[in-house]
């Protein structure tokens, strides 16, 4: 593996450096975006209990909106309870745009990513044609130096080709899905304005 680092160039390491962040980024978003973590089955019923029940105390409401994204917009709408519906919708709108914020986090540079590897592989190449214009003399071209330019040439493309497809079926993928937990937050957010503003006629 040292040995293609080194025959790739100096322009490589630029790559090196895409494809950890990718990696890293690949992974936290992974582990964040898991549904269970984002919308946590019960807990839409498990808040329309304590509603029910009249038991809205502020700590109660506190870990209600440290429990899980989906928490945060619900403890929104438990803090606007006696408000008037357009009150408490509009609490919970500004919740979610916070969440989807947080929910989008780092997604762009992901995006980035995948659109400049390519870039950064084509520049590689570029670099390496230098290279191999640069081995030609008026007694011929270096062998030796031709074949480094050849190398960090093909190797550069590769690598930049294989940083980004991975990285924008990531991204891609990524962004579905936050577009999903986003879609199915709003439904049980307006479920439980619902329910509350029904319950009150």
């Amino acid at each position: 593996m040292f040995a293609i680092i080194q025959a790739a160039g100096w322009p490589i390491y630029l790559l090196l450096i895409a494809s950890v962040i990718a990696l890293t980024l690949i992974i936290e978003r992974s582990l964040s975006l898991r549904r269970r973590r984002i919308l946590p089955p019960t807990l839409l019923d498990e808040v329309i209990r304590v509603y029910h029940a009249g038991k809205i105390k502020p700590e109660v409401v506190e870990q209600l909106a440290s429990n899980s994204p989906l928490g945060r917009v619900l403890a929104a709408g438990l803090r606007n309870v006696s408000a008037p519906r357009e009150v408490m919708k509009e609490s919970i709108e500004e919740a979610g745009s916070a969440v989807a914020h947080e929910l989008e986090r780092f997604l762009t540079t992901l995006g980035t990513i995948a659109s400049l590897a390519p870039l950064m592989g084509l520049f590689g190449t570029v670099v390496g044609m230098i290279e191999i214009f640069g081995s030609q003399n008026a007694t011929g071209a270096n062998p030796a130096q031709l074949a480094h330019g050849i190398s960090v040439a093909l190797y550069n493309t590769g690598f930049g080709l294989m940083i980004a497809m991975p990285s924008m079926v990531f991204y891609r993928h990524f962004r579905a899905l936050v577009d999903s937990l986003l879609v199915d937050l709003e439904q049980q957010a307006v479920k439980f304005v619902d329910i509350v503003h029904s319950a009150r006629k």
